[in-house]
């Protein structure tokens, strides 16, 4: 999390130095004096909350994509191995990040063509930018949320009844969506736990049988677990599962 937002810091710094080279070097001054008109205190708190806005954007990024199924069902192909800390939890996040990207490029690109030009080209305002670029996002999510769970948030909060998607707002949508990728990442993981469970169930009967009860079965099982997962190809029925889940 802290690396993702490092890496959008940095990007942010790169973009303003192009456009400050291209434009010319401005002088900055920061300071604290009174305000003469009310349009000054707006344009402070403007940017008081778009500061506010980019340090949780990160978090935002990742809770409203499909970080958190991806980054759910890897962690449990680790536990159902029981490899401990391997692959170590940096490849996870970076592997689950990368598929993300993947997964979410069609509803990136359309949130650049719709919103993101536009506004860069004076072609929008801010507040109609915004809206377009919420609109992809909205739908995708919409895609991937239970029935079910919806109902149970806007059943919590308390207002009536929407009578089409439209009038769901973002800040249920947003839960609802979480709760369904959860429910989906724990289904896939246990359908990844059983072939192992049924291995360690095997090797666990064989020592009883052959009175080696003082040995732990996962030492025994683990690489015979490897070896399945391996001739398999695990990962990438993982991986394409993972992203077939989506469409």
């Amino acid at each position: 999390m802290k690396r993702l937002a490092a890496c959008i810091f940095f990007l942010l710094c790169l973009f303003t130095a192009h456009h400050a080279l291209a434009q010319g070097l401005p002088t900055l001054t920061v300071g604290i004096g009174e305000a003469k008109s009310p349009g000054e205190v707006s344009t402070a708190l403007q940017i008081l909350v778009l500061l506010t806005v980019l340090s949780v954007a990160p978090a935002i990024l990742l809770m409203t994509t499909a970080f958190t199924r991806i980054v759910v069902v890897l962690s449990f192909v680790r536990q159902a191995m029981g490899t401990q800390q391997m692959p170590p939890n940096q490849v996870i996040i970076g592997l689950s990040l990368f598929l993300t990207f993947f997964v979410m490029a069609p509803v990136f690109s359309q949130i650049n063509e719709q919103a993101i030009k536009p506004y860069l080209d004076g072609k929008l305002p801010q507040k109609q930018a915004l809206e377009k670029a919420v609109e992809p996002m909205r739908a995708f999510m919409f895609g991937q949320t239970d029935e079910k769970d919806l109902a149970l948030l806007v059943a919590m909060t308390g207002d009536e009844q929407p009578e089409d998607l439209d009038d769901v707002p973002t800040m249920t949508l947003i839960p609802a969506f979480m709760l369904s990728e959860l429910k989906r990442a724990f289904q896939i993981g246990f359908l990844i736990y059983v072939p192992f469970l049924v291995i360690d169930m095997v090797v666990a009967s064989v020592l009883m049988a052959m009175g080696m009860m003082m040995l732990p079965p996962p030492i025994i099982s683990l690489p015979f677990k490897l070896l399945l997962f391996v001739l398999v190809d695990g990962w990438g029925l993982v991986v394409g599962s993972l992203v077939q889940s989506f469409h």
